[in-house]
């Protein structure tokens, strides 16, 4: 599940931040928002999310309930988000066997739209995460005028950026700042 990780970040980070990298950033929405996430998607899973009844409004919206969860400021609050997710969007397990993998789980949801599909899978990734990794993995970018999520699966837990270029910019700024004091 932790290879839903990606998919879950990006997703936040196009329909919520409003900094990123260092700069404004506009959250996406609607089409955009489809055209932008379904980009890295299967060809299935991008085919029937574009097809989709309202996908944008409903990826906009799970997007922020995902943002809700990553941030939550108590571990009880956070599984008390999670859970809820995995019960609106009626996480189902079932076993999927993909051209050269072996069997392995996924947990779409139970709903009739690609999107309470994703809602499902992305909910029990979560809870999966906070299970193997512990709640303190989730985070947003620690890095001047950025807003983006990360989710942290190194093994020490020390990740505080969202991406190289965050953590460039940080270091860059801690740099000059010890350089002038």
């Amino acid at each position: 599940m932790t290879r839903q990780a990606p998919r879950i970040v990006e997703l936040v980070n196009l329909a919520t931040a409003r900094l990123r990298g260092g700069a404004p950033a506009e959250p996406l929405a609607g089409e955009e928002l489809v055209t932008a996430f379904a980009a890295g998607l299967g060809d299935d899973t991008r085919a029937a999310l574009r097809a989709g009844p309202d996908a944008g409004a409903g990826l906009a919206a799970l997007a922020t309930e995902l943002r809700e969860a990553l941030l939550a400021e108590r571990p009880a609050d956070q599984a008390a988000r999670i859970n809820a997710m995995i019960r609106r969007y009626g996480a189902q397990p079932y076993l999927v066997e993909d051209v050269g993998q072996p069997f392995h789980l996924h947990f779409h949801g139970s709903g009739g739209t690609p999107v309470e599909a994703l809602g499902g899978e992305f909910a029990t990734a979560l809870a999966l995460i906070v299970d193997g990794y512990g709640p303190a993995r989730f985070g947003q970018c620690e890095a001047q005028q950025c807003e983006a999520v990360y989710i942290d699966l190194t093994r020490n837990g020390s990740r505080r950026y969202c991406g190289a270029a965050c953590t460039a910019r940080a270091k860059s700024a801690a740099y000059r700042t010890r350089r002038r004091g």
